[in-house]
C-alpha cells in the first residue's frame, strides 16, 4: 500500500474542503503558472536557438555579421515577447469577464 506524503495528504484534505468558486480559482491558478513555465521555456528555447544560428565561435569580441545577427534576433524576439504578453493579457482578460 502507497503511503502519501504529509504535503500531499494536506493538499488533498484541502482541495476536498474547498468550495466550488475556490477550486475554479485554484484551477485558474495553476493553469496561469503553467503558462507562465511553458512561456519561460520557450524564452530560452528561442535564446539557444540565437545563439547557435550566431554565434560560430565564442570569443573576445563580436565581428559585424555576428552583432547583426545577435542583434536581428533581439529585435525578433522582444516582438515574439510583445505578441505572447498581448495574447497572454486576452485571454486573461477573457478569463475574468
Amino acid at each position: 500500500m502507497r503511503t502519501l506524503s504529509p504535503e500531499i495528504l494536506i493538499f488533498t484534505l484541502t482541495m476536498a474542503d474547498l468550495g466550488e468558486a475556490d477550486e475554479a480559482e485554484l484551477q485558474r491558478m495553476v493553469a496561469a503558472e503553467q503558462q507562465k513555465a511553458q512561456f519561460t521555456a520557450q524564452v530560452h528555447h528561442f535564446m539557444e536557438l540565437c545563439w547557435d544560428k550566431c554565434v560560430e565561435k565564442p570569443g573576445n569580441r563580436l565581428d559585424s555579421r555576428t552583432e547583426n545577427c545577435l542583434s536581428s534576433c533581439v529585435d525578433r524576439f522582444i516582438d515574439t515577447t510583445f505578441a505572447i504578453t498581448s495574447r497572454f493579457a486576452q485571454i486573461v482578460q477573457k478569463g475574468g469577464q
